[in-house]
């Protein structure tokens, strides 16, 4: 049986949500949000090794949360680091070969389960698997300020987490130098020379950062059924 891993990686401040409360701590439901977050791979695999990346100042804040609401879902505590990089690096310590490794963001608690089986059965084959959703909207690359063009929206996806990798893939790549180029765990990987597959994600599955998606996220979670 080979071990899973998730890092959830919830060390942000919350500035764009214009919250002094950082936007994993908002309740949703009743219930902060990375709360939400966790169980849903609880929820998926109640042996899974979790951890949670937070900034050193939250932690404190995150123990007394878990206290108020009785949240008793084992979990390992890591401390963030100066950027989204070096937080995953940090959650990677202690991880060992021949593991899977999911890194999810934490303030993504709309992932269903079928969306976190499609990574984890993919990863068994491929070193990186990622969920994806069709683009909806037309799209326009911007060529200077005064031209743009318009693209084949066909020809591209909106990335999702949990990005889920063989543990010796994602740690080795995580050896490198942080580069500006890499705005995701795949793209790390791939930077390292390790071919990326796509599964489908689920649309419900966004990324909480400003108080519209608070509101969406809201709504959704009235209907549980798509979480299963």
């Amino acid at each position: 049986m080979v071990e899973k891993y998730v890092i959830i990686v919830a060390a942000g401040s919350g500035k764009r949500m214009k919250s002094q409360i950082p936007k994993q701590f908002l309740t949703i439901a009743g219930t902060p949000i990375l709360m939400h977050t966790i169980k849903r791979f609880w929820n998926y695999d109640n042996n899974i090794n979790i951890v949670v990346v937070l900034a050193e100042n939250q932690i404190k804040k995150w123990k007394k949360l878990c206290r108020e609401y009785k949240f008793n879902i084992k979990h390992i505590i890591r401390k963030g680091g100066e950027t989204r990089f070096e937080s995953v690096k940090n959650g990677l310590r202690g991880i060992k070969d021949g593991c899977l490794v999911a890194i999810h963001d934490g303030v993504r608690p709309l992932v269903n389960r079928s969306t976190i089986e499609r990574c984890f059965s993919a990863a068994y084959e491929y070193p990186a698997v990622i969920p994806v959703i069709p683009v909806n909207d037309s799209l326009r690359e911007i060529i200077n300020e005064s031209k743009s063009i318009a693209v084949n929206r066909e020809k591209y996806v909106i990335v999702q987490t949990p990005q889920v990798f063989q543990s010796k893939v994602i740690k080795k790549s995580y050896k490198k130098k942080f580069n500006p180029i890499f705005t995701d765990d795949a793209t790390v990987v791939e930077h390292s020379g390790y071919p990326i597959k796509m599964v489908d994600g689920n649309i419900e599955n966004i990324k909480i950062t400003t108080k519209v998606d608070l509101i969406v996220a809201e709504a959704l979670f009235k209907n549980y059924s798509y979480l299963i």
